[in-house]
This record gives structure tokens, C-alpha cells and sequence, in this order.
């Protein structure tokens, strides 16, 4: 999917180096930020995404580059809803690199993640987002995303997680 003369988004292909690297570090951008935890990507995570992602079924990324440099990442899983018998995509990475920002990177992600996401017969895209970060909940608004709850009166949904 082309945006502009310069900034395209594509499938990432995990057997290829140069996918492999761009996907790597941006992952290792996002990682380093506060919103990704503020610490480098681990080396036995470098050593061992690449093969594991390929490994996983209904895995995809999508990079975004502008001008042939990487400067965004989707990183995307298939799920199963029951409640509607189909696929769903969650995006589970998204990361723009801060000198990429501002510049149209995130909304071709996620434009491109809902292109993909109808190709394979998904009924619905979800992900996470802090609470704190503005500038990610204010793109996924304007893109369609919020918060939901099946009764009202039970309140929204919630993402909880237990580390193992």
C-alpha cells in the first residue's frame, strides 16, 4: 500500500534480512520508549522474534518506511471471536519512530491493518493503549477504535494480564 510518492507500508517478510532488520529495530524504538517500556529490546528476544514469529500462525507486520528508511511497525496476531464466528486481528505492536511522528506514519499503519485485516475475513481489530498516551488514543479514535462494553451497566472492558 503506497500513501505518498514516499511513504509506503508493506507486508514484512520474516525470512528476508532486510525485513528482518527493519522490524527488529524498530521494535528495539519502541521498546527504548517510555511508552514501550524505556528499556532496549533483550538480545535473546532479538536472537529469537524473527522464528517465532514466523512460527505463529495468522502472524503478520507491516512496516512503514519513508523514503526506504523504516519508521513504523505493526506487529499483528489472528484471534477468534466466538461471539461472531470469525477472525480478528489484534494489533499488538505499533510504533512510530519520534523523528517519523506527525507525519501521516501511524494512520497508514492503521489503515493498513484494517486493509489486512478484511482481506483475511476478520470482524474486528482490537489492541491496547496506556491510558496516559494521548497521542496514540487520539489517532485511534479518529480511526474508529474506543472502548466497549457489552451492557452498559456492567461497564467497560478491561485489559488485565497475568506474567508468567
Amino acid at each position: 500500500m503506497s500513501v505518498t510518492a514516499d511513504l509506503t507500508v508493506t507486508l514484512a517478510d520474516y525470512g528476508d534480512p532486510a525485513d528482518g532488520a527493519d522490524l527488529l529495530a524498530m521494535l528495539d524504538v519502541y521498546a527504548r520508549d517510555p511508552m514501550g517500556g524505556g528499556e532496549p529490546l533483550a538480545q535473546v528476544t532479538r536472537d529469537n522474534l524473527l522464528a517465532g514469529l514466523a512460527a505463529q500462525p495468522g502472524a503478520f507486520t507491516l512496516l512503514a518506511r519513508l523514503d526506504g528508511k523504516a519508521v513504523g511497525l505493526a506487529n499483528c496476531f489472528t484471534g477468534f471471536s466466538t461471539f461472531k464466528a470469525k477472525p480478528l486481528i489484534n494489533i499488538h505492536d505499533i510504533a512510530v519512530a519520534p523523528d517519523a511522528r506527525g507525519k501521516g506514519v501511524g494512520r497508514a499503519l492503521m489503515r493498513a491493518v484494517e486493509a489486512e485485516a478484511k482481506k483475511r475475513g476478520a470482524c474486528k481489530i482490537t489492541l491496547e493503549v496506556l491510558g496516559g498516551n494521548e497521542p496514540a488514543k487520539a489517532l485511534y479514535a479518529a480511526e474508529g477504535f474506543g472502548s466497549y462494553a457489552l451492557d452498559p451497566a456492567m461497564g467497560n472492558a478491561q485489559f488485565w494480564e497475568k506474567t508468567l
